[in-house]
């Protein structure tokens, strides 16, 4: 191998954002097949002239040409292999996908590849740009989500006593790590209520394959209470608040919910 050739490599990258750098150059954070996430700079991208600029967008699925640098690697070439435009021309998909990089990001560390996370975010956009129930797409994407980091909740036992969870309001623990039975969740300061329907329809969730779930129209009401209760336990998770669910419920009191 030449000095040459182990400068310079390729990889297969989703674009999660990005931010201005100087007077023409963008840093980008990117999450690639073969290496995890990294952040690159794209030199002059800004500049009309740029042919680059098209292919760097937030949500592009792009094939990458970088060399090492020394302190963020180069990116010298860029193609758009799905550029996912309709994610930016939607405001209510646009946040929903602005959601599901977020929680990646926020969850995710430079820390080398996980093919499986890449191809859950690369199907997840899709989903959203395309699916007319981009709730579901978002629901699922949790799921997945959590069970490929290790965090795989406990939805059909309780998780102190063991018994089976019977068919009535029940607690959710973070700390634990899912549902309390009523009577050992009254004993957990910081277990969350919760309702029997939102939970009948997360263990469906969590249990099932994308076509089982794809044409499910869930009711408003419940669709909330899963979404409330998975953003807790992200906060829990990450002791701290993700920013985009805020903008996004901004979005759906306009647009009468997802």
């Amino acid at each position: 191998m030449t000095n040459r050739e182990s400068r310079t490599y390729q990889a297969q990258a989703i674009v999660l954002g990005h931010f201005e750098y100087g007077e023409a150059d963008r840093i980008l954070k990117l999450f690639t097949l073969e290496r995890g996430k990294l952040s690159a700079i794209a030199k002059g991208v800004r500049k009309i002239s740029s042919r680059k600029a098209g292919h760097l967008e937030p949500f592009t699925q792009v094939q990458l040409f970088l060399a090492k640098g020394r302190d963020l690697d180069i990116i010298t070439q860029a193609e758009a292999i799905e550029p996912r435009s309709g994610l930016r021309s939607d405001l209510t998909r646009m946040a929903l996908a602005s959601y599901v990089v977020e929680v990646l990001d926020r969850f995710t560390y430079e820390e080398g590849p996980n093919p499986g996370l890449y191809r859950l975010l690369s199907q997840t956009l899709n989903r959203l740009e395309a699916h007319e129930y981009m709730a579901n797409a978002v629901r699922y994407y949790e799921f997945r989500l959590l069970e490929l980091l290790g965090y795989r909740p406990e939805l059909f036992t309780c998780i102190d006593c063991g018994e089976p969870v019977r068919p009535q309001d029940q607690f959710f623990s973070p700390l634990g790590g899912g549902i309390a039975c009523p009577a050992c969740g009254r004993m957990r300061p910081e277990a969350w209520p919760i309702d029997m329907d939102v939970l009948r329809y997360l263990r469906h969730f969590q249990r099932s394959d994308w076509q089982a779930v794809a044409g499910i129209a869930i009711p408003e009401q419940i669709n909330r209470g899963m979404a409330a209760l998975i953003e807790a336990y992200f906060t829990y998770l990450l002791e701290s608040q993700l920013n985009t669910p805020g903008f996004l419920r901004k979005i759906q009191g306009l647009n009468g919910g997802q």
